[in-house]
């Protein structure tokens, strides 16, 4: 009999919580009587609790229906704190046989996670999209059954660039160097860039350097950003900033997004929220969905969600036979409805066809990329967004900026 949890759990008690409560994890999700037990560890993507809870019951339900042999138990945690928890699970022996992990953390626990290359079926793996099977295949293995993917191209208000008195919406950075004078001279911003160090560079500055044709690593694994593409893409947005088409506040201070010049209508342009968060701001009338900016290339971010069997695990065989069900078009599409991503197959009807906005996001789904992986992804970014931070305020030039940030990279590379 599979048994649901639901846990709400306080970011300070989190990993002793998990320790204490998962001990039928990949440690102990052994056998009874024949009888495998699969944990699972979730996070809540559908923002309802109830919603995202009754799709996980409903799931697990009519997979042990067709499966005797196997039973689910699966948690929800928070996000806060939810790699310090991991981590602390897995190194006592604790972890889960399958959890919910994006793209960088596959970098970061690749030593702890089972490829399934020969766990997942063949047909599986080629439905996925291809920029989704590249998200969540590291050095040829494939680390995860991917169960989401999302989108952020440009997001353009209308109504803000009917009160700057533009018509045309911008293509290229060009574009945007172009009109962003007659944003500022109506106390508006051209563009939305948060650069407080927490804020994601998947989301700010990896977008530009992806459009001007840098990387964030080389093939090598050396630092990639400190280039000439990597320059003209801070450069880029260090000079809106000095020219005021970017909102100051937003380069030093993170706020909720009501209390952000986006939502109060003062930018044009965004590529760091998604379509569910400015829609009850600026009206569904006034979002425009645009292709990503064009320097060289038009690219933007998108994150993928996966479900990865962990190697203490032993019940591989049964946590990649759930896996393989819990991200099947048919069942997987209720989640994604409920939590507004996208599909990670390629044989999937377009499931927004009916909405205006998200059916226009959901086309660049095969255009996005998740970036480079590397397992020392996030630690590179906590040096080097304070550094860009320090460019947009004009306290170093773009070059010096990267140089130093490099300097301090090469220490935490994975060489």
């Amino acid at each position: 009999m599979r048994v649901s949890k639901f846990t709400a759990l306080a970011a300070g008690a989190a990993a002793i919580a998990l320790l204490a409560g998962c001990s039928a994890g990949s440690g102990g999700g052994g056998e009874s009587s024949g009888e495998q037990k699969v944990t699972v560890w979730l996070y809540p993507v559908i923002a309802d609790e109830a919603t995202h809870k009754q799709f996980w019951d409903d799931t697990i339900a009519a997979f042990e229906k067709d499966h005797d042999d196997i039973t689910v138990d699966y948690e929800i945690f928070p996000w806060a704190n939810r790699d310090e928890a991991l981590q602390t699970a897995i190194a006592a022996g604790k972890g889960p046989d399958l959890v919910y992990l994006i793209p960088d953390q596959l970098a970061a626990y690749q030593k702890s996670i089972q490829p399934l290359n020969d766990l997942l079926s063949k047909d599986r793996q080629d439905e996925l999209l291809p920029n989704v099977k590249k998200s969540a295949t590291i050095d040829g293995d494939l680390l995860g059954a991917p169960i989401l993917t999302s989108a952020l191209p440009l997001l353009c208000n209308a109504a803000v660039f009917e009160q700057a008195g533009v018509t045309d919406y911008p293509k290229t950075w060009d574009d945007v160097r172009e009109i962003a004078p007659k944003f500022t001279e109506k106390g508006l911003y051209v563009l939305n860039y948060p650069a407080a160090p927490e804020m994601t560079l998947n989301m700010t500055y990896y977008p530009l350097l992806w459009q001007a044709g840098g990387q964030v690593f080389t093939k090598d694994g050396d630092v990639g950003f400190d280039s000439d593409e990597g320059e003209e893409a801070l450069s880029f947005i260090t000079d809106l900033a000095k020219d005021g088409a970017v909102d100051p506040e937003a380069l030093t201070t993170t706020v909720p997004l009501e209390q952000t010049a986006v939502a109060q209508g003062k930018v044009g342009c965004t590529w760091n929220n998604a379509v569910p968060e400015v829609e009850p701001f600026w009206g569904a009338e006034n979002v425009k969905v645009l292709p990503p900016l064009t320097e060289k290339e038009s690219v933007a971010y998108g994150t993928v969600g996966s479900l990865s069997v962990l190697k203490a695990s032993k019940v591989q065989d049964a946590a990649a036979e759930f896996a393989e069900y819990a991200t099947s078009a048919e069942v997987v599409k209720p989640y994604l409805l409920a939590s507004g991503f996208f599909s990670a197959l390629s044989n999937t009807e377009p499931l927004y066809a009916d909405d205006p906005l998200l059916g226009e996001v959901e086309k660049y789904v095969p255009n996005t990329t998740v970036g480079e992986l590397d397992t020392s992804s996030r630690a590179l970014m906590g040096v080097l967004a304070p550094e860009i931070q320090a460019s947009l305020l004009g306290q170093k030039s773009p070059a010096d900026a990267l140089k130093d940030a490099a300097a301090a990279a090469a220490p935490l590379l994975n060489k």
